[in-house]
């Protein structure tokens, strides 16, 4: 059996205030919390959750991986306000002003996508 994905681990500083950030983004609960790990996700049998680890370095560049998030087309811009009230901010990673996406970026400055849904994508 090939291996599957469990956890999207994402480097904190305040792990509980990140978890809690993601956990409403997401509409998802915390899980687990210990002092250095804290587990967000929909529920105990999710297939996938995301893992907030302890660092202490500041983060320093553009992220090499990032999440994408979307909602309903006719939500979208809703939704990017109510992320922006939960604490994130507009990123700026050199984009031109034509894309199908909104960049943001957490409270910690993890850049993170808004796109718009999938079936917008055909035709």
């Amino acid at each position: 059996m090939p291996v599957s994905l469990h956890h999207i681990v994402i480097d904190a500083h305040d792990l509980p205030a990140l978890a809690r950030f993601w956990a409403e983004v997401l509409g998802w609960r915390i899980l687990s919390e210990r002092e250095r790990e804290v587990v967000i996700g929909p529920d105990e049998t999710a297939p996938v959750g995301i893992c907030f680890m302890p660092v202490t370095d500041r983060k320093a560049v553009k992220n090499r991986l990032h999440l994408d998030l979307t909602s309903a087309a006719e939500d979208r811009e809703a939704e990017i306000e109510r992320i922006l009230a939960l604490g994130a901010r507009r990123a700026d990673v050199g984009q031109s002003g034509d894309e199908s996406w909104t960049v943001l970026a957490d409270p910690e400055g993890n850049e993170f996508c808004v796109v718009r849904p999938k079936k917008t994508l055909i035709g």
